[in-house]
């Protein structure tokens, strides 16, 4: 019996007036994969992306996220699905710390009330040095525990990029999507980046990323869907998509024989 996709979208389609920017896209994730979604601006990327994290409504499309039906309608409930996702441009809370911006993440997986929170419950009190402790832990997976105390907007670029992966990490996706990870990234960034989500396939976790760094993409995902004008140009792995014709002349160009 085949296992069930982590994510699976059928027939995905948005509209904005006069523009269909997306048609009847699917994608089927599967545990432990890192699928990688390219192709040229205004292919339907962050639409696509947008869609199944609850920022846009589908006009229509089938979800299923690890075999059961979901709708992405609100951010916060399909954060609760268990959908977590970064942004193309960062968005962190400036004037928190590093540490508070993760724990901000974490809170969606709390058990205590506001009441608890008001009146300083023992429960309460006690789930909140969890969530430090947890925060303090994922600063230290993707690289910057030393950063904790400092406020997200004194980091570095490539560290608020990993700031913002730590603050997804903690809602303990079973999908995680990352929009343009790598974008304004230098080299060592980007290998350090590169780094970091084989990591993060290696523990355990899916991964979705909407990248326009093809060389980045094509030696790091297992499975690639390119898409044209809001359509499906072509899926498969890395290698049957550098080998297709239309891909090249759309898209890839020289950079697929690199």
């Amino acid at each position: 019996m085949a296992e069930v996709p982590v994510l699976k979208v059928e027939g995905a389609s948005k509209r904005f007036g006069g523009l269909q920017a997306l048609d009847s896209v699917g994608v089927s994730v599967a545990r432990g994969q890192i699928y990688g979604l390219i192709g040229p601006n205004g292919a339907g990327k962050t639409t696509f992306f947008n869609l199944i994290t609850g920022l846009y409504v589908p006009d229509a499309g089938r979800f299923e996220l690890q075999g059961r039906p979901y709708e992405p309608r609100a951010v916060h409930e399909v954060a609760r699905a268990g959908i977590a996702r970064t942004f193309q441009n960062i968005r962190l809370f400036g004037d928190m710390t590093a540490l508070e911006n993760v724990m901000v993440g974490r809170h969606l997986r709390t058990r205590s009330g506001l009441v608890g929170a008001v009146l300083r419950l023992p429960a309460c009190r006690r789930e909140e040095r969890e969530i430090a402790e947890r925060a303090h832990e994922l600063l230290d997976y993707v690289g910057i525990a030393r950063l904790a105390a400092y406020r997200a907007r004194t980091l570095s670029y490539g560290d608020q990029r990993r700031l913002e992966i730590a603050r997804a990490l903690a809602t303990e996706p079973v999908l995680l999507a990352l929009d343009e990870p790598a974008a304004g990234m230098n080299a060592t960034e980007k290998q350090q980046l590169r780094a970091l989500i084989e990591k993060i396939r290696n523990d355990g976790r899916t991964l979705l990323l909407i990248e326009h760094d093809v060389k980045l993409v094509m030696g790091l995902c297992d499975r690639v869907t390119v898409l044209d004008y809001g359509r499906e140009l072509a899926a498969g792995s890395p290698a049957e998509v550098q080998r297709d014709a239309r891909v090249i002349e759309a898209y890839l160009g020289t950079a697929g024989a690199h």
